[in-house]
């Protein structure tokens, strides 16, 4: 409505235990736990690297590998194309 696009992340993306520079992934992190040092050097705190994990997932839904639309946008159809010209019982 307003030039927005939602995705729903799947209830079970590991958003808080994926490493949004690495992209390796814990294998268990309790709630408990609100901040983490990953292998490649990277320090996250767990609500902001969730956060980074899901705008890159919504955005992997939004464009293709080059960078563009998924789906072309829609072209309005030609008045030869959208039907007989004139009346069907003619």
């Amino acid at each position: 409505m307003y030039g927005r696009t939602f995705v729903k992340a799947g209830r079970f993306f590991p958003s808080s235990k994926l490493c949004s520079v690495c992209g390796k992934l814990a294998q268990s992190m309790p709630l408990s736990v609100r901040g983490r040092a990953c292998d490649c050097g990277a320090g996250h705190d767990r609500d902001v690297n969730a956060a980074i994990n899901i705008l890159a997932a919504g955005r992997a839904e939004r464009l293709n590998a080059c960078g563009g639309p998924v789906r072309p946008s829609l072209a309005v159809a030609q008045p030869c194309e959208a039907g007989s010209p004139g009346s069907a019982a003619a």
